[in-house]
């Protein structure tokens, strides 16, 4: 037994596994599905020990490496999971300053787990892909679920051949994997982690503390973004659906909303008139230039009945009443 565990879930029922519960999605995405199928059914494992003793009581929690397959084997055997939710991963401006570490991660961990599924009897796999797959040759408004794909971020390398190996493994050995091409996502429960279009979660929070922003993007960049409610739905959905209802098992596009940074702002001074932003482009704005500003979800929508809840407008509400209150989010 490795030396941080909380082990209280009953191996063999309805487990569920879900590796990087530290981050973003991660963090969200545990609480939910502890809330749907019982705490102590929801594993949540990560390469970093939860920061307070409330989020490790808070269910099973188990210290994982996703690099280390003999440990993931070892996690796998004993929970005997249904379901592993795969979220570590190095994400694309993070990735882009340590490209190789970034492949390694983005894709043995990929292998370990679409491996450990097939060898010890999981019978589904989430993986999330993003609009990093897509790159500057791509049609830019409402990309299609089939379109030219030639990311030039390692990101974007990694989840496209991420997309093509998750394929694979469904027509090679018939394991149920699923997938979506997020974009940007934004929810006020954890701080940005790395990604690219991270400004759209940090200009929350200066503006609810008085800060003036300086963003990382031109203030007319669109890209497509959701917030977290939508993506959580989005992915239980997914994930719920019945196997013959799913058509695409690469990755699914998945919009609901699209802003530029000059946007996102007018809606924050709704609520702050004085938030004043400046602009400042760094190395990411050649990062959101090569990607989507719209997505076309039409394939999710047809065949699982995806629809997102959330404009721009309402999230930008919810977010600034859930930050300007103490929030705690256990994993």
């Amino acid at each position: 037994m490795n030396a941080f565990s909380t082990s209280a879930a009953t191996p063999g029922g309805d487990t569920i596994l879900v590796i990087g519960a530290g981050g973003q999605l991660g963090l969200e995405l545990t609480h939910e599905l502890r809330q749907m199928y019982g705490a102590s059914n929801v594993v949540a494992a990560d390469v970093r020990a939860p920061k307070d003793a409330e989020t490790a009581e808070a269910g099973p929690f188990e210290l994982l490496d996703v690099l280390d397959k003999n440990r993931l084997e070892e996690v796998v055997r004993q929970y005997k999971p249904k379901q592993v939710y795969h979220l570590a991963a190095l994400l694309s401006a993070t990735a882009e300053k340590n490209p190789k570490f970034g492949w390694q991660l983005n894709m043995d961990g990929l292998f370990h787990v679409l491996d450990a599924a097939v060898d010890l009897g999981v019978k589904q796999v989430y993986w999330p892909s993003s609009i990093a797959v897509f790159g500057p040759d791509t049609p830019r408004q409402n990309t299609p679920q089939l379109t030219v794909m030639n990311p030039n971020t390692v990101y974007g390398i990694s989840k496209l051949a991420g997309e093509q190996w998750c394929e694979w493994y469904f027509r090679k050995h018939g394991l149920d994997v699923r997938s979506l091409r997020y974009p940007g996502l934004i929810g006020y429960k954890s701080l940005p982690g790395g990604g690219t279009t991270d400004y759209a979660v940090d200009i929350y929070h200066k503006a609810v503390a008085g800060q003036q922003y300086e963003c990382f993007l031109s203030e007319e960049t669109y890209l497509p973004m959701m917030y977290m409610p939508d993506a959580l739905k989005a992915t239980l959905d997914l994930m719920h659906a019945p196997a013959d209802s799913i058509k695409v098992r690469s990755s699914y596009n998945l919009g609901a909303m699209s802003f530029c940074p000059r946007e996102i702002t007018a809606s924050i001074q709704r609520h702050y008139p004085e938030f004043q932003v400046s602009y400042q482009p760094d190395a990411r704005q050649q990062i959101a230039d090569s990607w989507p500003a719209s997505i076309d979800d039409t394939q999710a929508r047809q065949d699982w009945g995806w629809q997102p809840q959330f404009d721009l407008h309402k999230m930008t509400d919810d977010m600034l009443l859930h930050l300007r209150q103490p929030v705690t989010a256990g994993v």
